[in-house]
Protein backbone atom coordinates (compact mmCIF):
# COMPACT_ATOMS: atom_id res chain seq x y z
CA UNK A 1 0.00 0.00 0.00
CA UNK A 2 2.93 2.03 0.69
CA UNK A 3 3.76 2.26 -2.97
CA UNK A 4 0.88 3.35 -3.95
CA UNK A 5 0.38 6.12 -1.44
CA UNK A 6 3.84 7.51 -2.78
CA UNK A 7 2.53 7.34 -6.48
CA UNK A 8 -0.65 9.01 -4.97
CA UNK A 9 2.01 12.09 -3.84
CA UNK A 10 2.86 12.70 -6.56
CA UNK A 11 -0.54 13.82 -8.42
CA UNK A 12 -0.59 17.07 -6.91
CA UNK A 13 2.50 18.07 -8.46
CA UNK A 14 1.27 17.18 -11.72
CA UNK A 15 -2.34 18.38 -10.72
CA UNK A 16 -3.74 14.90 -11.35
CA UNK A 17 -6.78 13.47 -10.28
CA UNK A 18 -5.11 9.59 -11.37
CA UNK A 19 -3.07 7.87 -12.78
CA UNK A 20 -2.88 4.98 -15.83
CA UNK A 21 -0.31 1.86 -15.33
CA UNK A 22 -0.49 -0.29 -17.99
CA UNK A 23 1.35 -4.32 -18.02
CA UNK A 24 3.25 -4.13 -20.81
CA UNK A 25 6.67 -1.70 -21.72
CA UNK A 26 7.37 0.22 -24.74
CA UNK A 27 7.72 -2.44 -26.99
CA UNK A 28 3.92 -4.15 -26.13
CA UNK A 29 4.86 -7.45 -26.00
CA UNK A 30 3.38 -10.08 -23.80
CA UNK A 31 6.19 -11.26 -21.74
CA UNK A 32 8.18 -8.53 -20.07
CA UNK A 33 11.08 -8.37 -18.50
CA UNK A 34 10.76 -8.25 -14.18
CA UNK A 35 12.59 -4.72 -14.33
CA UNK A 36 9.38 -3.56 -16.38
CA UNK A 37 6.74 -5.00 -14.81
CA UNK A 38 5.72 -1.94 -13.37
CA UNK A 39 2.03 -3.32 -12.94
CA UNK A 40 2.82 -5.89 -10.77
CA UNK A 41 5.44 -3.81 -8.68
CA UNK A 42 2.56 -1.52 -8.37
CA UNK A 43 -0.47 -4.22 -7.78
CA UNK A 44 1.29 -7.52 -6.88
CA UNK A 45 -0.77 -8.37 -10.06
CA UNK A 46 1.32 -11.22 -12.44
CA UNK A 47 -0.77 -11.89 -15.21
CA UNK A 48 0.19 -10.79 -18.97
CA UNK A 49 -2.73 -8.47 -19.14
CA UNK A 50 -4.44 -5.82 -17.16
CA UNK A 51 -3.59 -2.03 -16.35
CA UNK A 52 -4.73 -0.21 -13.01
CA UNK A 53 -6.53 3.08 -13.02
CA UNK A 54 -4.96 4.97 -9.39
CA UNK A 55 -7.53 7.62 -8.45
CA UNK A 56 -6.86 9.80 -5.36
CA UNK A 57 -9.49 7.63 -3.42
CA UNK A 58 -9.94 4.27 -4.89
CA UNK A 59 -7.75 1.78 -7.01
CA UNK A 60 -8.86 -0.40 -10.07
CA UNK A 61 -7.32 -3.03 -11.41
CA UNK A 62 -8.80 -3.72 -15.20
CA UNK A 63 -8.03 -7.96 -16.58
CA UNK A 64 -9.73 -9.83 -18.53
CA UNK A 65 -12.26 -13.41 -17.72
CA UNK A 66 -8.83 -15.40 -17.12
CA UNK A 67 -7.74 -13.23 -14.34
CA UNK A 68 -10.36 -12.51 -12.64
CA UNK A 69 -10.21 -15.02 -10.02
CA UNK A 70 -6.02 -14.68 -10.10
CA UNK A 71 -6.70 -10.74 -9.81
CA UNK A 72 -8.72 -10.93 -7.00
CA UNK A 73 -5.87 -13.01 -4.79
CA UNK A 74 -3.11 -11.38 -5.68
CA UNK A 75 -4.53 -7.84 -5.51
CA UNK A 76 -8.00 -7.83 -3.88
CA UNK A 77 -6.87 -6.17 -0.83
CA UNK A 78 -6.11 -2.73 -2.55
CA UNK A 79 -7.43 -2.85 -5.61
CA UNK A 80 -11.06 -3.16 -7.41
CA UNK A 81 -11.04 -5.84 -9.76
CA UNK A 82 -12.86 -5.15 -13.09
CA UNK A 83 -13.31 -7.56 -15.56
CA UNK A 84 -13.25 -6.65 -19.11
CA UNK A 85 -15.48 -6.20 -21.45
CA UNK A 86 -17.66 -6.81 -19.01
CA UNK A 87 -16.99 -2.90 -17.41
CA UNK A 88 -14.82 -0.24 -18.49
CA UNK A 89 -13.42 3.11 -16.67
CA UNK A 90 -16.04 4.84 -18.57
CA UNK A 91 -18.65 2.63 -16.19
CA UNK A 92 -16.92 3.74 -13.00
CA UNK A 93 -15.47 6.79 -13.42
CA UNK A 94 -17.58 9.66 -11.51
CA UNK A 95 -19.34 12.45 -13.39
CA UNK A 96 -16.62 14.91 -12.13
CA UNK A 97 -14.60 15.58 -14.79
CA UNK A 98 -11.04 13.77 -13.93
CA UNK A 99 -7.69 14.16 -15.27
CA UNK A 100 -5.94 10.86 -15.46
CA UNK A 101 -2.05 10.75 -16.62
CA UNK A 102 -0.35 8.05 -18.84
CA UNK A 103 2.56 7.45 -20.07
CA UNK A 104 2.69 8.06 -24.07
CA UNK A 105 5.43 5.63 -24.59
CA UNK A 106 3.25 2.90 -23.09
CA UNK A 107 -0.03 3.23 -24.69
CA UNK A 108 -1.54 3.56 -28.12
CA UNK A 109 -4.20 6.10 -29.12
CA UNK A 110 -6.49 2.56 -29.64
CA UNK A 111 -5.71 0.95 -26.94
CA UNK A 112 -6.98 4.58 -24.66
CA UNK A 113 -9.84 4.58 -27.09
CA UNK A 114 -11.00 1.42 -26.59
CA UNK A 115 -10.74 1.84 -22.58
CA UNK A 116 -11.54 5.35 -21.86
CA UNK A 117 -14.03 5.82 -24.66
CA UNK A 118 -16.76 8.02 -23.42
CA UNK A 119 -15.26 8.29 -20.10
CA UNK A 120 -15.74 11.13 -18.01
CA UNK A 121 -12.14 12.22 -17.45
CA UNK A 122 -9.22 14.04 -19.42
CA UNK A 123 -6.37 12.12 -20.59
CA UNK A 124 -3.18 13.72 -19.92
CA UNK A 125 0.49 12.78 -21.68
CA UNK A 126 3.57 13.05 -18.96
CA UNK A 127 6.84 11.76 -20.75
CA UNK A 128 8.08 10.83 -17.56
CA UNK A 129 6.84 7.67 -16.06
CA UNK A 130 5.76 8.32 -12.60
CA UNK A 131 6.37 4.41 -11.37
CA UNK A 132 9.86 4.77 -12.40
CA UNK A 133 10.18 8.07 -9.80
CA UNK A 134 9.66 5.62 -7.06
CA UNK A 135 10.87 1.92 -8.27
CA UNK A 136 14.47 1.68 -7.76
CA UNK A 137 15.27 -1.04 -9.67
CA UNK A 138 18.02 -2.43 -11.39
CA UNK A 139 18.95 -2.23 -14.68
CA UNK A 140 18.13 -5.23 -17.10
CA UNK A 141 21.89 -5.57 -18.95
CA UNK A 142 20.51 -8.01 -21.74
CA UNK A 143 22.94 -8.04 -24.39
CA UNK A 144 22.40 -11.18 -25.81
CA UNK A 145 22.94 -11.33 -29.56
CA UNK A 146 20.33 -11.15 -31.93
CA UNK A 147 21.15 -14.18 -34.91
CA UNK A 148 19.35 -15.93 -38.05
CA UNK A 149 16.76 -18.22 -38.44
CA UNK A 150 18.34 -21.75 -39.96
CA UNK A 151 18.28 -22.10 -43.66
CA UNK A 152 15.67 -25.08 -43.10
CA UNK A 153 13.34 -23.50 -41.38
CA UNK A 154 12.93 -20.97 -43.23
CA UNK A 155 11.07 -21.06 -46.83
CA UNK A 156 10.92 -17.02 -48.47
CA UNK A 157 14.06 -15.26 -47.51
CA UNK A 158 13.71 -11.37 -46.40
CA UNK A 159 14.03 -9.70 -49.87
CA UNK A 160 11.27 -11.82 -50.78
CA UNK A 161 9.01 -10.57 -47.85
CA UNK A 162 10.12 -7.03 -48.28
CA UNK A 163 9.14 -7.03 -51.55
CA UNK A 164 5.86 -8.47 -50.28
CA UNK A 165 5.08 -6.04 -47.93
CA UNK A 166 6.47 -3.01 -50.67
CA UNK A 167 3.83 -3.95 -52.89
CA UNK A 168 0.79 -3.89 -50.09
CA UNK A 169 2.06 -0.40 -49.28
CA UNK A 170 2.43 0.72 -53.32
CA UNK A 171 -1.18 -0.40 -53.67
CA UNK A 172 -2.47 1.74 -50.84
CA UNK A 173 -0.32 4.77 -51.80
CA UNK A 174 1.88 4.69 -48.53
CA UNK A 175 5.19 5.97 -49.24
CA UNK A 176 6.89 4.67 -45.51
CA UNK A 177 5.79 2.22 -42.91
CA UNK A 178 6.96 2.59 -39.34
CA UNK A 179 7.18 -1.29 -37.88
CA UNK A 180 6.89 -0.97 -34.60
CA UNK A 181 5.85 -4.78 -33.15
CA UNK A 182 9.35 -7.15 -33.09
CA UNK A 183 7.28 -9.92 -33.93
CA UNK A 184 7.04 -8.48 -37.11
CA UNK A 185 10.33 -7.34 -37.70
CA UNK A 186 11.55 -11.01 -36.67
CA UNK A 187 9.17 -12.53 -39.65
CA UNK A 188 10.06 -9.92 -41.88
CA UNK A 189 14.00 -10.58 -41.55
CA UNK A 190 14.00 -14.08 -40.59
CA UNK A 191 15.51 -12.89 -37.41
CA UNK A 192 14.89 -14.06 -33.64
CA UNK A 193 16.32 -12.71 -30.26
CA UNK A 194 16.57 -13.60 -27.00
CA UNK A 195 14.66 -10.42 -25.48
CA UNK A 196 11.41 -11.97 -23.76
CA UNK A 197 11.79 -15.08 -21.36
CA UNK A 198 9.06 -17.20 -23.25
CA UNK A 199 9.46 -15.57 -26.82
CA UNK A 200 12.17 -15.18 -29.06
CA UNK A 201 11.73 -11.89 -30.04
CA UNK A 202 14.58 -9.22 -31.47
CA UNK A 203 13.34 -5.54 -29.29
CA UNK A 204 13.73 -3.41 -32.39
CA UNK A 205 11.84 -0.99 -34.05
CA UNK A 206 12.03 -0.63 -38.23
CA UNK A 207 11.35 2.17 -41.00
CA UNK A 208 10.97 1.41 -44.87
CA UNK A 209 9.71 3.09 -47.54
CA UNK A 210 9.39 2.61 -50.93
CA UNK A 211 12.58 2.45 -52.63
CA UNK A 212 13.34 0.06 -50.21
CA UNK A 213 15.34 2.07 -47.82
CA UNK A 214 15.62 0.35 -44.18
CA UNK A 215 16.60 1.26 -40.88
CA UNK A 216 16.55 -0.95 -38.01
CA UNK A 217 16.77 0.71 -34.52
CA UNK A 218 18.35 -1.74 -31.93
CA UNK A 219 20.91 -1.96 -29.31
CA UNK A 220 23.82 -2.02 -31.14
CA UNK A 221 25.57 -4.03 -28.89
CA UNK A 222 23.25 -6.93 -29.79
CA UNK A 223 24.86 -7.01 -33.03
CA UNK A 224 27.45 -8.79 -34.24
CA UNK A 225 29.63 -7.74 -37.60
CA UNK A 226 28.79 -11.49 -39.23
CA UNK A 227 24.94 -10.79 -38.39
CA UNK A 228 25.54 -6.95 -40.49
CA UNK A 229 27.24 -8.26 -43.30
CA UNK A 230 24.62 -10.42 -44.17
CA UNK A 231 21.91 -7.18 -44.93
CA UNK A 232 23.27 -5.39 -47.86
CA UNK A 233 20.28 -2.64 -47.27
CA UNK A 234 19.90 -2.21 -44.03
CA UNK A 235 21.26 0.64 -41.83
CA UNK A 236 21.41 0.22 -38.36
CA UNK A 237 20.97 2.55 -35.68
CA UNK A 238 21.24 2.86 -31.97
CA UNK A 239 17.38 2.48 -30.61
CA UNK A 240 17.98 5.43 -28.66
CA UNK A 241 17.87 7.67 -31.27
CA UNK A 242 14.63 6.52 -33.01
CA UNK A 243 12.48 9.68 -32.19
CA UNK A 244 15.52 11.82 -33.97
CA UNK A 245 15.23 9.90 -36.49
CA UNK A 246 11.81 10.27 -36.92
CA UNK A 247 11.17 13.54 -36.07
CA UNK A 248 13.26 14.13 -39.51
CA UNK A 249 10.82 12.43 -41.81
CA UNK A 250 8.62 14.89 -43.54
CA UNK A 251 6.13 15.43 -45.97
CA UNK A 252 5.20 11.62 -46.06
CA UNK A 253 2.24 9.28 -46.18
CA UNK A 254 3.55 7.25 -43.43
CA UNK A 255 1.93 3.74 -41.81
CA UNK A 256 1.91 2.76 -38.58
CA UNK A 257 0.61 -0.13 -36.36
CA UNK A 258 -2.36 0.42 -34.43
CA UNK A 259 -1.59 -1.94 -31.93
CA UNK A 260 2.00 -1.02 -31.20
CA UNK A 261 3.10 1.97 -32.31
CA UNK A 262 2.95 3.97 -29.17
CA UNK A 263 1.45 7.95 -28.59
CA UNK A 264 4.80 8.98 -28.37
CA UNK A 265 6.17 7.86 -31.21
CA UNK A 266 3.19 8.67 -33.00
CA UNK A 267 2.58 12.13 -32.00
CA UNK A 268 6.35 12.72 -33.33
CA UNK A 269 5.29 11.29 -36.88
CA UNK A 270 1.85 13.51 -37.24
CA UNK A 271 3.94 16.79 -36.74
CA UNK A 272 5.39 16.89 -40.60
CA UNK A 273 3.59 13.83 -42.26
CA UNK A 274 0.25 12.21 -43.46
CA UNK A 275 -0.38 9.16 -40.47
CA UNK A 276 -2.72 5.94 -41.88
CA UNK A 277 -3.23 4.06 -38.93
CA UNK A 278 -4.56 0.51 -39.03
CA UNK A 279 -3.04 -3.26 -38.22
CA UNK A 280 0.24 -3.69 -39.99
CA UNK A 281 -0.38 -5.99 -42.46
CA UNK A 282 2.39 -8.14 -41.32
CA UNK A 283 0.59 -9.85 -38.97
CA UNK A 284 -1.59 -11.06 -41.87
CA UNK A 285 1.21 -11.97 -43.51
CA UNK A 286 2.46 -13.57 -40.84
CA UNK A 287 -0.67 -15.84 -39.79
CA UNK A 288 -0.46 -17.58 -43.36
CA UNK A 289 1.94 -20.22 -42.46
CA UNK A 290 4.31 -21.81 -45.53
CA UNK A 291 4.51 -25.26 -46.53
CA UNK A 292 8.05 -25.58 -44.56
CA UNK A 293 6.71 -23.69 -42.01
CA UNK A 294 3.53 -26.57 -41.20
CA UNK A 295 5.72 -29.57 -42.23
CA UNK A 296 8.38 -28.19 -39.42
CA UNK A 297 5.71 -27.40 -36.95
CA UNK A 298 4.01 -30.77 -37.35
CA UNK A 299 7.51 -32.44 -36.29
CA UNK A 300 7.67 -30.28 -33.24
CA UNK A 301 4.41 -30.96 -32.19
CA UNK A 302 5.36 -34.84 -32.15
CA UNK A 303 8.63 -34.20 -30.08
CA UNK A 304 6.18 -31.65 -27.65
CA UNK A 305 3.56 -34.36 -27.94
CA UNK A 306 6.00 -37.36 -26.93
CA UNK A 307 7.64 -35.28 -23.63
CA UNK A 308 3.79 -34.04 -22.79
CA UNK A 309 2.74 -37.93 -22.63
CA UNK A 310 5.59 -39.42 -20.87
CA UNK A 311 5.28 -36.77 -18.31
CA UNK A 312 1.43 -37.53 -18.04
CA UNK A 313 1.89 -41.49 -17.64
CA UNK A 314 4.76 -41.03 -15.28
CA UNK A 315 2.37 -38.74 -13.36
CA UNK A 316 -0.45 -40.88 -13.36
CA UNK A 317 1.55 -43.83 -11.71
CA UNK A 318 3.67 -41.70 -9.63
CA UNK A 319 1.91 -39.09 -8.15
CA UNK A 320 0.47 -40.77 -4.63
CA UNK A 321 4.02 -42.52 -4.20
CA UNK A 322 6.37 -39.50 -3.80
CA UNK A 323 5.90 -35.76 -2.67
CA UNK A 324 4.79 -34.78 -6.04
CA UNK A 325 3.34 -31.01 -5.78
CA UNK A 326 2.65 -28.83 -8.03
CA UNK A 327 6.28 -27.17 -8.94
CA UNK A 328 8.12 -30.51 -8.78
CA UNK A 329 5.36 -31.81 -11.21
CA UNK A 330 6.09 -28.75 -13.85
CA UNK A 331 9.67 -29.28 -12.91
CA UNK A 332 9.48 -32.61 -13.89
CA UNK A 333 7.59 -31.66 -17.62
CA UNK A 334 9.98 -29.40 -17.98
CA UNK A 335 13.08 -32.30 -17.99
CA UNK A 336 10.90 -34.18 -20.01
CA UNK A 337 10.80 -31.60 -22.61
CA UNK A 338 14.68 -30.45 -22.31
CA UNK A 339 15.54 -34.17 -23.31
CA UNK A 340 15.17 -33.12 -27.11
CA UNK A 341 18.01 -31.06 -28.30
CA UNK A 342 15.44 -29.13 -30.71
CA UNK A 343 13.84 -27.81 -27.23
CA UNK A 344 14.81 -24.33 -26.49
CA UNK A 345 12.68 -22.81 -23.69
CA UNK A 346 8.77 -22.57 -22.79
CA UNK A 347 6.64 -20.61 -24.64
CA UNK A 348 5.30 -19.39 -21.75
CA UNK A 349 5.25 -19.73 -17.87
CA UNK A 350 3.26 -23.67 -17.50
CA UNK A 351 0.10 -23.34 -15.69
CA UNK A 352 0.29 -26.91 -13.33
CA UNK A 353 -2.38 -26.69 -11.20
CA UNK A 354 -4.24 -29.05 -8.96
CA UNK A 355 -7.90 -28.79 -7.37
CA UNK A 356 -8.88 -25.21 -6.66
CA UNK A 357 -5.86 -24.15 -8.14
CA UNK A 358 -7.16 -25.20 -11.65
CA UNK A 359 -10.14 -22.86 -11.47
CA UNK A 360 -7.40 -19.51 -11.78
CA UNK A 361 -7.44 -20.01 -15.31
CA UNK A 362 -3.89 -18.11 -16.00
CA UNK A 363 -2.65 -20.15 -12.65
CA UNK A 364 1.04 -19.54 -11.97
CA UNK A 365 2.04 -21.76 -8.80
CA UNK A 366 4.37 -20.27 -6.08
CA UNK A 367 5.49 -21.19 -2.63
CA UNK A 368 2.46 -19.87 -1.02
CA UNK A 369 0.06 -21.44 -3.52
CA UNK A 370 1.73 -24.60 -4.28
CA UNK A 371 -0.62 -27.97 -3.74
CA UNK A 372 0.60 -31.45 -2.99
CA UNK A 373 -1.50 -33.62 -5.57
CA UNK A 374 -3.58 -36.21 -4.02
CA UNK A 375 -5.94 -38.70 -4.82
CA UNK A 376 -9.43 -37.46 -5.78
CA UNK A 377 -7.69 -34.38 -7.61
CA UNK A 378 -8.41 -32.96 -11.18
CA UNK A 379 -4.85 -31.53 -12.14
CA UNK A 380 -4.59 -29.62 -15.25
CA UNK A 381 -1.33 -28.65 -16.97
CA UNK A 382 -1.36 -26.48 -19.85
CA UNK A 383 2.12 -25.67 -21.40
CA UNK A 384 4.39 -25.40 -24.37
CA UNK A 385 7.73 -25.37 -25.71
CA UNK A 386 9.81 -23.16 -28.07
CA UNK A 387 11.38 -25.75 -30.27
CA UNK A 388 13.99 -24.69 -33.36
CA UNK A 389 11.56 -24.95 -36.14
CA UNK A 390 8.19 -24.00 -33.57
CA UNK A 391 6.01 -22.86 -31.31
CA UNK A 392 3.60 -25.58 -29.16
CA UNK A 393 1.00 -24.93 -26.78
CA UNK A 394 -0.93 -28.07 -25.73
CA UNK A 395 -3.43 -28.00 -22.35
CA UNK A 396 -4.58 -31.78 -20.39
CA UNK A 397 -6.67 -32.29 -17.63
CA UNK A 398 -6.40 -35.56 -15.92
CA UNK A 399 -8.19 -37.87 -13.49
CA UNK A 400 -6.19 -38.32 -10.27
CA UNK A 401 -8.87 -41.27 -9.38
CA UNK A 402 -11.58 -38.46 -9.30
CA UNK A 403 -14.74 -40.96 -9.50
CA UNK A 404 -17.18 -37.62 -9.82
CA UNK A 405 -20.10 -38.31 -11.80
CA UNK A 406 -20.42 -34.58 -12.43
CA UNK A 407 -16.82 -33.89 -13.16
CA UNK A 408 -17.22 -36.63 -15.76
CA UNK A 409 -20.08 -35.09 -17.28
CA UNK A 410 -18.46 -31.48 -17.64
CA UNK A 411 -15.01 -32.84 -18.98
CA UNK A 412 -17.01 -34.92 -21.72
CA UNK A 413 -19.27 -31.41 -22.36
CA UNK A 414 -15.62 -29.58 -22.81
CA UNK A 415 -14.74 -32.07 -25.18
CA UNK A 416 -18.12 -32.16 -27.10
CA UNK A 417 -16.95 -28.46 -27.68
CA UNK A 418 -13.43 -29.35 -28.69
CA UNK A 419 -14.82 -31.86 -30.83
CA UNK A 420 -17.45 -29.58 -32.66
CA UNK A 421 -14.40 -27.23 -33.75
CA UNK A 422 -11.97 -29.48 -34.84
CA UNK A 423 -14.49 -31.01 -37.21
CA UNK A 424 -15.82 -27.48 -37.93
CA UNK A 425 -17.00 -27.43 -41.98
CA UNK A 426 -15.10 -24.32 -42.78
CA UNK A 427 -15.83 -22.29 -45.81
CA UNK A 428 -14.00 -19.32 -47.63
CA UNK A 429 -15.89 -16.73 -45.68
CA UNK A 430 -15.49 -18.79 -42.42
CA UNK A 431 -14.12 -16.68 -38.99
CA UNK A 432 -13.84 -17.35 -35.21
CA UNK A 433 -16.78 -15.63 -33.83
CA UNK A 434 -19.04 -18.56 -36.24
CA UNK A 435 -16.54 -21.51 -34.35
CA UNK A 436 -16.55 -19.85 -30.81
CA UNK A 437 -20.64 -20.79 -30.45
CA UNK A 438 -20.18 -24.17 -31.78
CA UNK A 439 -17.33 -24.90 -29.34
CA UNK A 440 -19.61 -23.69 -25.84
CA UNK A 441 -22.98 -25.15 -27.24
CA UNK A 442 -22.86 -28.31 -25.39
CA UNK A 443 -21.90 -26.47 -21.97
CA UNK A 444 -24.42 -23.65 -22.72
CA UNK A 445 -27.03 -27.14 -23.12
CA UNK A 446 -26.78 -27.46 -19.25
CA UNK A 447 -26.52 -23.38 -18.30
CA UNK A 448 -22.35 -23.36 -18.04
CA UNK A 449 -19.62 -21.44 -20.13
CA UNK A 450 -16.17 -20.14 -19.92
CA UNK A 451 -14.74 -16.63 -20.16
CA UNK A 452 -12.02 -16.61 -22.20
CA UNK A 453 -12.37 -16.89 -25.93
CA UNK A 454 -11.88 -20.43 -27.57
CA UNK A 455 -8.40 -20.21 -29.30
CA UNK A 456 -6.02 -17.93 -30.53
CA UNK A 457 -3.23 -17.44 -33.55
CA UNK A 458 0.33 -18.95 -32.84
CA UNK A 459 3.50 -18.41 -34.29
CA UNK A 460 6.53 -19.69 -35.58
CA UNK A 461 9.14 -20.32 -33.20
CA UNK A 462 7.74 -16.65 -32.09
CA UNK A 463 5.00 -15.54 -30.02
CA UNK A 464 2.40 -17.92 -28.63
CA UNK A 465 -0.41 -15.45 -28.76
CA UNK A 466 -0.47 -14.34 -32.36
CA UNK A 467 -2.74 -12.48 -34.43
CA UNK A 468 -4.75 -11.42 -36.13
CA UNK A 469 -6.90 -14.52 -36.22
CA UNK A 470 -9.02 -16.39 -32.95
CA UNK A 471 -11.60 -18.10 -31.73
CA UNK A 472 -13.73 -15.55 -29.95
CA UNK A 473 -17.01 -14.06 -29.37
CA UNK A 474 -15.73 -10.84 -31.45
CA UNK A 475 -13.08 -12.18 -34.13
CA UNK A 476 -14.15 -11.85 -37.44
CA UNK A 477 -11.09 -12.57 -39.37
CA UNK A 478 -11.97 -15.30 -41.96
CA UNK A 479 -9.66 -18.78 -41.43
CA UNK A 480 -7.72 -19.08 -44.45
CA UNK A 481 -4.84 -21.96 -45.36
CA UNK A 482 -1.73 -22.00 -43.20
CA UNK A 483 -3.06 -20.49 -40.03
CA UNK A 484 -3.07 -21.96 -36.97
CA UNK A 485 -5.02 -21.59 -33.43
CA UNK A 486 -5.47 -22.94 -30.34
CA UNK A 487 -8.85 -25.60 -29.37
CA UNK A 488 -9.15 -24.82 -25.93
CA UNK A 489 -12.69 -24.72 -24.48
CA UNK A 490 -13.04 -25.22 -20.77
CA UNK A 491 -14.79 -25.23 -17.27
CA UNK A 492 -14.15 -23.05 -13.81
CA UNK A 493 -15.35 -23.38 -10.60
CA UNK A 494 -13.80 -21.29 -8.16
CA UNK A 495 -12.46 -23.10 -5.25
CA UNK A 496 -13.35 -26.28 -6.69
CA UNK A 497 -11.63 -27.12 -10.13
CA UNK A 498 -11.09 -26.29 -13.71
CA UNK A 499 -11.33 -28.13 -16.89
CA UNK A 500 -9.37 -27.98 -20.43
CA UNK A 501 -8.67 -29.76 -23.19
CA UNK A 502 -6.39 -27.37 -25.64
CA UNK A 503 -4.74 -28.56 -29.27
CA UNK A 504 -3.29 -26.96 -31.87
CA UNK A 505 -5.47 -27.26 -35.18
CA UNK A 506 -4.27 -25.74 -38.83
CA UNK A 507 -6.25 -24.88 -41.49
CA UNK A 508 -5.81 -27.59 -44.36
CA UNK A 509 -7.39 -27.28 -47.89
CA UNK A 510 -7.96 -30.71 -49.92
CA UNK A 511 -8.90 -29.96 -53.48
CA UNK A 512 -12.03 -27.12 -52.48
CA UNK A 513 -12.57 -28.10 -49.33
CA UNK A 514 -11.29 -26.69 -45.87
CA UNK A 515 -11.21 -28.41 -42.58
CA UNK A 516 -8.97 -28.19 -39.13
CA UNK A 517 -6.09 -30.90 -39.07
CA UNK A 518 -4.60 -31.54 -35.34
CA UNK A 519 -0.78 -30.33 -34.95
CA UNK A 520 -0.90 -31.61 -31.00
CA UNK A 521 -0.56 -35.26 -30.31
CA UNK A 522 -1.31 -36.00 -26.99
CA UNK A 523 -3.90 -38.25 -25.28
CA UNK A 524 -6.90 -37.00 -23.65
CA UNK A 525 -7.93 -38.83 -20.53
CA UNK A 526 -10.57 -41.52 -21.27
CA UNK A 527 -11.02 -41.83 -17.62
CA UNK A 528 -12.84 -38.68 -17.69
CA UNK A 529 -15.27 -38.73 -20.57
CA UNK A 530 -18.96 -40.30 -20.01
CA UNK A 531 -19.02 -41.53 -23.43
CA UNK A 532 -23.21 -41.97 -22.88
CA UNK A 533 -23.08 -38.70 -23.78
CA UNK A 534 -21.16 -38.69 -26.88
CA UNK A 535 -22.50 -39.39 -30.35
CA UNK A 536 -20.93 -41.89 -32.50
CA UNK A 537 -19.66 -39.02 -35.21
CA UNK A 538 -17.84 -37.68 -31.85
CA UNK A 539 -16.05 -41.10 -30.59
CA UNK A 540 -15.23 -42.25 -34.00
CA UNK A 541 -13.42 -38.65 -34.12
CA UNK A 542 -11.52 -39.65 -30.54
CA UNK A 543 -11.21 -43.32 -31.56
CA UNK A 544 -9.28 -41.97 -34.74
CA UNK A 545 -7.53 -39.11 -32.72
CA UNK A 546 -6.03 -41.28 -30.51
CA UNK A 547 -5.06 -43.26 -33.42
CA UNK A 548 -2.75 -40.49 -34.57
CA UNK A 549 -1.11 -40.22 -31.25
CA UNK A 550 -0.32 -44.00 -31.09
CA UNK A 551 1.54 -43.62 -34.72
CA UNK A 552 3.06 -40.82 -34.17
CA UNK A 553 4.35 -41.36 -30.57
CA UNK A 554 5.31 -45.10 -30.37
CA UNK A 555 8.30 -45.13 -31.42
CA UNK A 556 9.59 -42.23 -28.51
CA UNK A 557 7.81 -44.42 -25.96
CA UNK A 558 10.23 -47.28 -23.54
CA UNK A 559 7.95 -50.72 -23.05
CA UNK A 560 6.25 -49.62 -19.88
CA UNK A 561 4.99 -46.22 -21.65
CA UNK A 562 4.16 -48.10 -24.60
CA UNK A 563 1.70 -49.88 -22.85
CA UNK A 564 0.22 -47.06 -21.04
CA UNK A 565 -0.05 -45.53 -24.68
CA UNK A 566 -1.71 -47.99 -25.72
CA UNK A 567 -4.03 -48.24 -22.72
CA UNK A 568 -4.24 -44.75 -23.30
CA UNK A 569 -5.14 -44.91 -26.82
CA UNK A 570 -7.45 -47.73 -27.50
CA UNK A 571 -10.97 -47.15 -28.11
CA UNK A 572 -13.79 -46.08 -25.97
Amino acid sequence: MEKINKLKRLFNYYNLDGYIVPKNDEFFEEYIPESKDRLKFISNFSGSYGFALILKNKNYLFVDGRYTLQAKIQSGKFFQIVTIPNKFPSDILSKKKLKIGFDPKLHTQKSLKIYFNKANCKLFSINQNLVDKLWYKKQNNNLKKFYFLPKKAVSQNYEFKINKLINILNKKKIDFQFISASENIAWLLNIRGQDSEFTPIPNAYLTLDFNKRINLFCDLKKIEYSFKKKFKNIKFIDIKYTDLFLSKIKNKKILIDSSSCSIYFENILKKNNKIIEFLDPIYFLKSIKSKVEIKNTIKSHIYDGAALTKFLFWLKRNYYKHNINEITAQEKLLKFREKNKNFRFLSFPTISSSGPNGAIIHYKASKKSNRKLKKGDIYLVDSGGQYNFGTTDVTRTISLNNDSKRIKDIFTRVLKGHIAVASYKLKKNTHGAQIDNAARKPLKEVNLDYSHGTGHGVGYFLNVHEGPHAISKNNKINFQEGMIVSNEPGYYEDGKFGIRIENLIRVKKNKKVYSFDNLTMAPIDKSLINKNILKKDEINWLNSYHQDVFNNLKKFMNKLELFDLKQACSKI
